[in-house]
């Protein structure tokens, strides 16, 4: 086992449980370890720190597993914290109307690097490093002995370029007839994983899809930015939309949008969905003095088109300002982030910015973060990524 030696300055954090082992904070680099290796961390006088593996994932050169010396990295060391994890969450899997959720989410369940997601039986293994897939065998064992699944795929996330490359994530078990259909809510959707890097749906709106079914869709006109496969619409026209308009520039979403309602037995014809750059759709909503009562803006946390380059931690107030001039007076915006660049506080920020640039009064009317399923721990803040807020705008006239 490598040990690995942490400079001062980052020793009080770990000491704390934060996860992450942070390229800047090794005292010295060992080019001789490899990904998978397993490794022990100390402060700088020695005293034992953690003990995990080295993976390159982002900011991050390995996780600590475990604060345990006597812990052994083993087999049973991950069946025992996906029993644990699996726990938490019977009651998602015991929920007929719900069928798809998290069931083990990285760091917050205590193995970073590491997802798995159950879609009605079809389970979803996530890797985001080469160090982390190297357990890949183990991993499936102690699965194996905890879970009845019809299938195990898996995404590998850490190819390089942020090019997805593989062609077939099929795993083992009894293959799917893609798409499966899955619930949320009550809701339907189609999902496909085996096509690229993603599978239809985003499950960690889960709450947020039926907060707008619930609440906010009864006979408002809703525009859906950045809309994907049209969750957040479907849920709007099942919750009493009088339309929807979904707006995605990539050429898939039409045909994905299309599915999606018809799974609810919604005719997609009673709704807009418009292929274009979301960018240009605002110019053009603006010039025909288009209005919405519901917007949900949700747009990804890094985006390039032939003419933009979109980043959520310096892009998200002109984007708003934008939406602003859209929305109806007393109508309503979910604002929502899935950036680990920033924090609630450093967003709400941006939201109070547009409106005073806009000169505009709003009025918060809820917040959501990550739903039960997607665990963070107080220790690692930047895994509680996801920032929604819903509100209500007032224009000066």
């Amino acid at each position: 086992m490598k040990t690995l030696k942490i400079n001062q300055r980052y020793t009080e954090k770990m000491k704390k449980g934060y996860p992450l082992i942070e390229k800047e904070a090794v005292y010295a680099k060992d080019n001789n370890i490899d990904e998978g290796s397993l490794i022990e961390v100390c402060d700088e006088r020695g005293g034992f720190l953690g003990k995990g593996y080295y993976g390159m994932q982002n900011k991050g050169i390995g996780w600590v597993l475990t604060k345990n010396r006597d812990d052994s990295i083993d087999k049973h060391f991950f069946q025992s914290r996906f029993a644990k994890a699996f726990q938490q969450r019977s009651h998602l899997s015991q929920d007929p109307e719900t069928t798809a959720f998290r069931l083990f989410n990285g760091e917050g369940d205590g193995v970073g690097g590491l997802t798995i997601d159950n879609y009605d039986g079809y389970y979803l293994i996530q890797w985001y490093s080469k160090g982390i897939y190297s357990f890949k065998e183990m991993i499936i064992a102690a699965l194996d002995e905890l879970a009845d699944y019809k299938a195990l795929y898996q995404k590998k996330r850490f190819n390089t370029a942020g090019q997805y490359l593989e062609d077939d994530d099929f795993v083992k078990g009894t293959r799917g007839d893609f798409p499966i259909i899955v619930k949320e809510n009550g809701i339907r959707f189609a999902v496909d994983l085996n096509d690229g890097a993603m599978t239809g749906i985003f499950l960690d709106q889960r709450h947020v899809r039926k907060t707008i079914r619930d609440r906010y869709a009864r006979g408002k006109t809703v525009l859906n930015t950045f809309s994907y496969t049209g969750a957040f619409s479907v849920a709007a026209a099942l919750g009493g939309a009088i339309k929807t308009t979904s707006v995605d520039v990539a050429n898939r979403s039409l045909q994905k949008t299309i599915e999606q309602f018809n799974a609810n037995g919604l005719d997609h014809q009673e709704h807009d969905i418009k292929v274009m750059d979301v960018f240009k759709y605002f110019q053009y909503a603006a010039r025909k003095q288009l209005c919405f009562d519901l917007i949900i803006l949700d747009p990804p946390s890094f985006a390039r088109t032939k003419k933009h380059t979109f980043s959520a931690a310096k892009d998200y107030k002109n984007l708003l300002k934008e939406t602003i001039q859209i929305t109806e007076d007393a109508g309503i915006i979910v604002a929502s982030t899935n950036s680990s660049a920033f924090g609630m506080k450093k967003f709400k920020g941006f939201i109070e910015a547009a409106c005073k640039e806009t000169n505009t009064a709003f009025t918060i009317l809820e917040e959501h973060s990550l739903p039960e399923d997607f665990k963070t721990m107080k220790s690692y803040p930047e895994g509680n990524y996801l920032k929604v807020v819903f509100l209500k705008i007032h224009h000066s006239r």
